[in-house]
């Protein structure tokens, strides 16, 4: 007699592999497009940040007749060995960011009020005061301070200057934490020259220097420039045709050339030559700096380190190299050099014109001829003010007022 029970059957191990084997396939398949979906939101989400930026620079144009100064802010040199260039614990030294200003207009009033009042918050004495409150608009926000007789104490220890502010952040950029203070991945765009980016029209006591004034006047072609007030009237090339500002890649610790500035070249080398330090970078690894080099900045003066910082390295670009090439600077931190936008995103990076627009350039944009010889603006009477920029679209984009034509789409 037949039984009309049935015996339960399996998956034998053969039909188990074909459809793990299947699953792993589809998985191969599928990730790339879920990594690049993941991409594109976070590339939204960064040109959403810069258009709060840009709307925040607009309000504040609007409430002040101008725009935040970058490498502006309260005080000057307190005794005769201070300059423009040292760190105090008692003034910003005029070494303050365009950030700081419009932090009111892009929901960060209460960080504002801790800025602009004296406060005696110490973050390294958590609950103790500081004796001597901190000073309106800040110390500078530096990581050390020079010659400061009324306390030991480092300006890491002043909480604004610490505090990540999540607007002026990229979600693609997975920089964290110290060395860092406060790190930013948006810059202001400072034009197609380095002469006195660094001062400005002032010298060492932050008094008018006619000489630098003279040669600043030339080089200061950007839609910020040091020390100075800038208004939407004097950008003269349009608003939709000058570049307000520009993405950067914060330092993540690995001698990226984008990142991690290279300070081993001459005054005149950098001035004449915007491709001096590019000797250095590892062959093998072209977007690194080679590991014999021993002239990069310190551990704690990474690009975009500081958000509340006016110098070059930490919240300006030129418009010289194309975006994502290597950044070369003289005197460190506080210097001048080279040093371009760059980003996280494939192939490119945000930048803000003046208008409010954000537009993603492509680091193949026309950029002229970058090579020794390039004279700059400022520098010798070769280049006199008012001609066309010598880095081609690039560079056209980067200045205000040079009455250059923007002939294509970019």
């Amino acid at each position: 007699m037949k039984s009309n029970v049935r015996t339960a059957r399996g998956f034998t191990l053969v039909e188990l592999l074909v459809v793990i084997a299947i699953i792993g396939v589809l998985v191969g398949l599928l990730l790339p497009a879920v990594q690049a979906a993941r991409e594109a939101a976070r590339r939204m989400s960064c040109s959403n940040n810069f258009k709060q930026i840009g709307l925040g620079l607009h309000n504040y144009h609007s409430a002040y007749n101008q725009l935040p100064t970058q490498l502006g802010g309260s005080g000057g040199p307190l005794s005769g060995s201070d300059a423009y260039y040292k760190a105090s614990d008692r003034t910003n030294n005029q070494s303050s960011s365009f950030l700081i200003g419009i932090t009111p207009f892009i929901e960060q009033q209460a960080l504002w009020e801790q800025i602009s009042n004296p406060n005696s918050t110490d973050l390294s004495t958590p609950g103790v005061p500081r004796v001597i409150p901190w000073p309106a608009m800040g110390p500078t926000a530096t990581e050390d301070v020079n010659e400061s007789p009324s306390t030991n104490s480092v300006n890491t220890a002043y909480q604004p200057w610490m505090t990540s502010v999540a607007t002026l952040r990229c979600p693609s950029d997975p920089g964290v934490g110290l060395p860092a203070m406060g790190r930013t991945n948006y810059a202001a765009c400072i034009g197609d020259a380095t002469s006195y980016m660094d001062s400005g029209p002032f010298g060492s006591r932050l008094t008018l220097d006619n000489y630098r004034n003279e040669r600043f006047r030339a080089a200061g072609r950007g839609v910020f420039r040091a020390r100075t007030d800038i208004r939407f009237r004097d950008i003269l090339d349009g608003l939709a045709n000058s570049i307000m500002c520009g993405e950067i890649a914060t330092d993540l610790g690995d001698r990226d050339i984008r990142t991690l500035t290279n300070t081993g070249t001459s005054s005149s080398g950098i001035h004449n030559n915007p491709t001096d330090c590019r000797d250095d970078i590892d062959a093998l690894r072209p977007q690194f700096w080679d590991p014999n080099v021993t002239t990069l900045v310190a551990a704690n003066e990474g690009r975009g380190y500081r958000w509340a910082n006016g110098n070059a390295i930490f919240t300006s670009f030129n418009t010289i190299l194309p975006p994502n090439k290597e950044t070369c600077v003289r005197y460190g931190d506080t210097g001048w050099g080279i040093v371009p936008p760059s980003s996280r995103h494939q192939g490119g990076c945000h930048i803000l014109m003046s208008d409010g627009a954000v537009k993603f350039i492509t680091d193949s944009i026309e950029a002229g001829q970058s090579s020794n010889g390039t004279v700059q603006f400022g520098q010798t009477d070769n280049r006199a003010p008012g001609q066309a920029s010598p880095y081609g679209l690039w560079g056209a984009l980067g200045t205000r007022g040079a009455k250059e034509v923007i002939g294509e789409d970019f």
